[in-house]
């Protein structure tokens, strides 16, 4: 019965991070193309496109990660699933990391903007 219960959440977190990356997509290009079309600059609608679609990519990955997490250690706990989990969990912290820095236009651990 555990198995089963788990086996839904982990469906549901799946389903709900691949629906917080294509409902952001969505959003975000309805917001680029309003403000496009409201007559606001063009590079204002781009940042704020890459920075809405760069939040709603990030969400989504955390509901992916916690997903496959939950999958390794409640079902498939062997040596070769847990390596393999530490390289997904590796790959996507990266790409996190690299959208937080590309949206936030800065380093996390400087206070200040840089140009990246």
């Amino acid at each position: 019965m555990i198995e089963h219960a788990l086996d839904f959440i982990v469906l549901a977190l799946e389903i709900a991070g691949i629906g917080a990356i294509v409902i952001g997509a969505v959003v975000s290009l309805g917001i680029y193309l309003c403000g496009w079309l409201g007559k606001v600059p063009h590079d204002e609608c781009f940042k704020a496109l890459r920075a809405n679609l760069g939040r709603s990519i990030l969400l989504g990955l955390e509901f992916l990660v916690a997903a496959d997490i939950i999958k390794t250690v409640a079902f498939e706990l062997t040596l070769e699933n847990v390596l393999l989990l530490g390289g997904i969990v590796l790959i996507r912290t990266f790409l996190s990391f690299a959208l937080q820095v590309e949206i936030e236009g800065k380093l996390p651990w400087n206070g200040k903007s840089e140009a990246i």
